[in-house]
C-alpha cells in the first residue's frame, strides 16, 4: 500500500469534506491509499463507501480518538477513475 494523500478534513469546510475524499479516492490507483484525518469516527463515510463502492476499497484505522481518527482508505482494485477536481457525485454538485 502507498498513501499519496493525506486530507485534514478538520480545515475543510463540512460541505466540501465527502467531495473531496471521494475525488481524490477516484483519482487512485488499485493498491493506492488516502489517509484521512478528522475529529471524529468517520463510520458515516464507511457506509457511504460501502454503499457507492462495495468491494473496491479496504477501510483501517490507524488511529481511534478520542479527539484524533485516522484511517487509511485504500483502492483495492480499478475502477472509474474521476477527472482532477470532479465530484463523486454524492452531493448533486
Amino acid at each position: 500500500m502507498t498513501t499519496p494523500s493525506r486530507i485534514d478534513v478538520r480545515t475543510v469546510a463540512p460541505r466540501d469534506r465527502h467531495p473531496l475524499i471521494f475525488s481524490t479516492f477516484q483519482g487512485l490507483a488499485a493498491g493506492q491509499a488516502l489517509e484521512l484525518v478528522n475529529d471524529h469516527d468517520p463510520r458515516p463515510l464507511y457506509d457511504q463507501f460501502n454503499a457507492q463502492m462495495p468491494g473496491q476499497f479496504a477501510w483501517d484505522y490507524l488511529e481511534t480518538g478520542p479527539d484524533l481518527w485516522r484511517v487509511a482508505i485504500t483502492r483495492t482494485q480499478d475502477g472509474p477513475r474521476a477527472e482532477a477536481g470532479s465530484c463523486c457525485g454524492g452531493c448533486g454538485g
